[in-house]
């Protein structure tokens, strides 16, 4: 049966942002790479896919490269408390359903959708689902990751504490304001709402909040969802209900809790990456930082070092 596998030096379980970024890079350094998603691309993605200039600079890519919408950012306005401080700054703004999907294309990897059930080592090799065989595995599919589940030893720290649970949307409707707007801490909300207009006439909005406070505190996301929804029909923000929102759990950043077999390594929110100021995977400057891979994958014979610092992503 070995014979009917798909052999790479290097599979990726994980074909968002970290894993296409990932695999495009050792591509570049040599390597023979597949990529497996349980979705197929395009697919649709929870986040308001805010990034930073330096995301194109990290993927090697001048910014005007982009083949679609790029919405620029030059102000956020933060709320704290229901104290309005606007900030001047530089980020843009993308749909991930078209991001992801470019970024996917651009690695000039093998993709295979596929939902990953069983990962074993057998001898110096990594088969998973006796479909797919590797020196070295990279374990990038987010939160529920399959190759964290197998080889990451258990955290203790993984707690209810530091889950978070977000209900978000992005939808097309007219952008009564055209600034993006930040609340913290609104209306008892243990955590942060959103409002971001894109090009193109979308709208993402959204909320997150710590889950263990709003289980203390008798309330549910849903709760502050229908808050959030009503405050930006009654303040202009939004001119209609825009329905139901998607939901999703994810864990703050820890620490690691030990190593994982050689050859094996976890990036993006598969590490557990999200920060406590805005309870998502990003990093200081709007930036998911890849897992130093170095010196090199050191089964796997290469041009040069590999040293994917960092990637993208925001929110």
């Amino acid at each position: 049966m070995r014979s009917a596998m798909a052999y790479s030096d290097v599979v990726i379980v994980g074909g968002g942002p970290a894993g296409s970024a990932c695999a495009a890079h050792l591509k570049k350094n040599g390597m023979d790479v597949i990529i497996l998603d349980k979705q197929r691309f395009p697919r649709k993605k929870l986040c308001a896919g805010w990034i930073s200039p330096d995301v194109f600079n990290d993927l090697e890519c001048p910014l005007e490269s982009y083949p679609q919408a790029l919405t620029r950012i030059r102000r956020i306005h933060f709320h704290l408390f229901g104290i309005p401080l606007p900030v001047k700054t530089h980020q843009y703004a993308v749909r991930r359903i078209e991001f992801d999907h470019w970024l996917i294309q651009r690695s000039g990897v093998r993709v295979h959708t596929h939902k990953v059930e069983k990962i074993h080592k057998d001898r110096s090799r990594y088969i998973i689902d006796d479909r797919f065989e590797c020196r070295c595995l990279v374990g990038a599919g987010g939160t529920h990751c399959p190759v964290h589940r197998a080889f990451v030893p258990p955290l203790p720290v993984r707690s209810e504490h530091a889950r978070i649970s977000a209900v978000e949307m992005e939808f097309p409707g007219h952008r009564r304001i055209r600034e993006c707007h930040i609340w913290y801490l609104e209306n008892g909300l243990p955590g942060y709402a959103w409002y971001l207009p894109k090009k193109g006439g979308w709208i993402n909005i959204g909320i997150g909040g710590k889950q263990h406070r709003l289980t203390a505190r008798g309330t549910t996301i849903m709760d502050h969802w229908r808050r959030f929804v009503r405050r930006l029909m009654d303040r202009g923000f939004l001119d209609r209900n825009p329905g139901n929102p998607a939901g999703h759990t994810y864990y703050l950043r820890h620490d690691p809790a030990g190593t994982t077999p050689d050859n094996v390594f976890v990036i993006g929110d598969a590490a557990g990456l999200s920060t406590l100021d805005m309870g998502k995977a990003s990093m200081p400057r709007s930036r998911v930082e890849l897992l130093r891979l170095t010196p090199s994958f050191p089964a796997v014979r290469c041009k040069r070092p590999i040293f994917p610092d960092s990637v993208c992503l925001a929110w």
